[in-house]
């Protein structure tokens, strides 16, 4: 959690209101988001995953790249912010082909 709250504590407030979860494990700290940023947590219930389309999409194009079984303890912190910059600078059909980045910074520039 500390890490996440490191990571999203530069975004304004809006853009950070809230995570969504499955129901692992390594999500027990969550009560660390509100303390730490004032981000509420909600979890998926169990064996729901379309409760958390976006993640689900997002692991199946991780993967392309990383196969499953991949350990994550050997994979660089350079190597995963490389693999997020290329994901979020692929157009996407669905986003009226800009990037996941584009828009995102489209919608910080609307609410400032």
């Amino acid at each position: 959690m500390d890490k996440i709250i490191r990571t999203f504590s530069p975004l304004p407030a809006f853009a950070r209101q809230s995570f969504t979860f499955d129901r692992g494990t390594e999500f027990a700290g969550f009560r660390a988001l509100e303390e730490g940023i004032g981000a509420h947590s909600w979890f998926c219930d169990p064996s729901a995953p379309w409760q958390k389309g976006a993640v689900e999409n997002a692991n199946k194009r991780i993967r392309r790249f990383m196969p499953g079984a991949t350990d994550l303890a050997a994979v660089s912190q350079r190597d995963l912010i490389q693999l997020a910059r290329h994901l979020n600078d692929q157009p996407r059909k669905c986003l009226g082909y800009k990037t996941p980045a584009e828009v995102f910074m489209e919608h910080l520039q609307d609410q400032a």
